[in-house]
């Protein structure tokens, strides 16, 4: 692994906005890793941030989504997307027709990993198929594969990575889950890191819960070489967070996270609000059908500074994060 014992954080990658390049640079900079979030961007921008992030020398990684399979039950889709109307008309946005098509330049993505050596390439929503792990390999690159449960860690773990991220239930944004229909997001880091060691001969990167310096040593206690945060860095002053979401974490208003597929189609832990309240129920497995009929309704949201109907990705540890520079962040983490 390349990052330095001493600093054993990894500021991980959060898709939307939050990971710019200048987060991954401050963290490297800082004598971390950081990784860049691939999930939901055109290629030509994920090139041009790998192309900064390459320019500087640094360590970093990237993520990138494994797509998923169609949905199964399309006719849910379209009951769910009749129950969002009148959050249309709410926020004076038309829902797009279903898309079950999306498998997020998958290919492309890895292309660009390739060409571009990247250090560190993660993956989630499943394990990479032979010929991208055999390609990534041959570019130079160290290959992760997130999992959530042991049987997730096998399964992966045979496909021959270099290491897994051990993510927890109490990680905010979404679950690598391959099991959503019964993810509860109960599981707590240290735990589960102990059972993927026991389980799988690989090093192993936890995940979830991170807010502060003893929640890294009990996740190293655990066995991990390293622990991986990313909700404590929403507010760095480098991250791409969106200001509605910022003043939300701020406010003090929001205090409590939950499970919800209301936003994806796929469970992810979220700061509770109106949104979760209303949908969650009802929501159904879709992934990432679900994401782009609920977006615009998002970005209409957003662009109102109205935090109850976005996605307020945060987990359990969201009352840790506080406004500030990557370097002091990690510093903090460290207990340094």
């Amino acid at each position: 692994m390349i990052w330095d014992p001493a600093r054993p954080v990894v500021v991980a990658p959060m898709a939307g906005g939050p990971s710019t390049a200048g987060l991954v640079a401050a963290a490297g900079s800082a004598g971390a890793v950081g990784f860049l979030a691939a999930g939901y961007k055109a290629p030509d921008a994920v090139a041009r941030e790998v192309a900064e992030l390459r320019a500087t020398g640094l360590p970093y990684g990237l993520n990138i989504f494994v797509p998923s399979p169609p949905p199964a039950d399309v006719a849910a889709l379209e009951e769910y997307r009749r129950a969002l109307e009148p959050e249309a008309l709410r926020y004076g946005v038309e829902l797009p027709r279903l898309r079950l098509d999306d498998d997020d330049h998958f290919a492309a993505k890895v292309g660009i990993a390739v060409a571009a050596r990247v250090p560190l390439v993660s993956f989630t929503f499943g394990v990479p198929d032979p010929a991208t792990l055999a390609a990534l390999r041959g570019a130079g690159s160290t290959v992760l594969v997130t999992v959530t449960d042991v049987d997730e860690a096998r399964r992966a773990a045979a496909a021959g990575p270099d290491a897994l991220i051990v993510q927890a239930g109490a990680a905010g944004g979404h679950s690598a889950t391959a099991s959503p229909a019964g993810y509860d997001g109960s599981s707590a880091a240290p735990a589960l890191v102990r059972d993927v060691v026991a389980a799988v001969g690989l090093p192993v990167v936890a995940a979830g819960g991170t807010g502060t310096a003893a929640d890294v040593r009990r996740a190293l206690a655990a066995g991990a070489v390293a622990v991986q945060a990313g909700t404590v860095f929403l507010l760095a002053r480098e991250a791409g967070t969106r200001p509605a979401q910022r003043a939300a974490m701020l406010s003090g208003r929001f205090t409590e996270t939950v499970v919800t597929r209301a936003f994806t189609g796929h469970p992810a832990r979220a700061l509770r609000n109106r949104f979760t309240d209303a949908y969650s129920a009802r929501a159904p497995i879709g992934y990432p059908a679900v994401h782009h009929l609920t977006a615009p309704i998002r970005a209409a949201a957003a662009e109102r500074g109205d935090p109850e109907a976005i996605n307020l990705w945060a987990g359990t540890a969201h009352a840790a994060a506080r406004p500030g520079p990557v370097a002091e962040i990690l510093s903090r983490l460290s207990g340094s």
